[in-house]
């Protein structure tokens, strides 16, 4: 058995075309070690950079990957680049392409990785989705990105922190929209004056839904709550990252 054979992914639970290739990695079978235990794909988060190129090699290796997956440098905003033609760490939360082999990433610990694809399995494209990005519209900007009428899109929404765990405040919550619009059941009061527990994957949803976009699918998981399988930064600070890749088969 190989040291790649130790890592474990979800794969993107929808109904999309055979030849699209969607999954988000969980922490095992990599080789950093303390807080980034053990599969960190993330160079910006303080590992150890030799650790996580093996990681990375070893994720090639895993999923049989045509190339190295199209890494940006995330900064919560609504930047989606056309990965095919993307520079290596350009600044955007979002990839799409229509280009076979090429492998769009993006990586979270506690934001909503959102994996679009056509009915056809023509275009793909994965986006970061945190509450900045969400507020400033990087679903609408990721959905008119793909070139394809909502109708005929399929979304998957990828492991992010649940419901009961994202706390916000007022002002957060201003910025995401809804004491009295159809967003309003998407927040819940937190014990703690002031704060709301936020639903990010409702709000995806939502957002989706606004757009034309129908056919959504979201696992059941919390980031934060599953230490084993998940890294979260509302729950360690310091952590490493998980991947979602996305791509066409040739």
């Amino acid at each position: 058995m190989s040291a790649a054979d130790s890592i474990q992914v979800q794969w993107a639970q929808w109904a999309g075309p055979e030849n699209i290739k969607a999954c988000t990695t969980l922490r095992h079978g990599g080789v950093s070690e303390g807080v980034y235990r053990s599969l960190n794909v993330g160079a910006h988060v303080g590992d150890v950079l030799e650790a996580v190129a093996e990681n990375r090699a070893r994720l090639r290796s895993f999923l049989h990957l045509p190339k190295e997956p199209v890494w940006m440098t995330q900064v919560h905003g609504t930047r989606v680049i056309d990965a095919a033609a993307a520079n290596i760490n350009d600044e955007a939360d979002g990839a799409v392409t229509h280009v076979p082999s090429v492998v769009c990433a993006v990586m979270t610990a506690d934001c909503l990785p959102l994996f679009l694809c056509d009915q056809h399995g023509t275009r793909v494209g994965v986006l970061h989705v945190g509450w900045r990005g969400l507020a400033a519209g990087i679903v609408e900007q990721g959905v008119k990105s793909m070139g394809i009428a909502p109708a005929q899109l399929l979304a998957w929404l990828g492991p992010a922190i649940g419901p009961g765990q994202f706390e916000i405040g007022d002002e957060v919550r201003d910025q995401l929209g809804g004491v009295n619009d159809e967003r309003a059941h998407a927040f819940k009061l937190s014990d703690k004056s002031g704060h709301w527990l936020a639903d990010l994957y409702e709000l995806t949803r939502l957002r989706l839904h606004a757009l034309g976009v129908k056919a959504i699918s979201q696992p059941t998981a919390c980031t934060k709550s599953d230490a084993d399988n998940f890294f979260s930064h509302r729950r360690d600070s310091v952590c490493g990252r998980m991947a979602s890749l996305i791509w066409l088969s040739e």
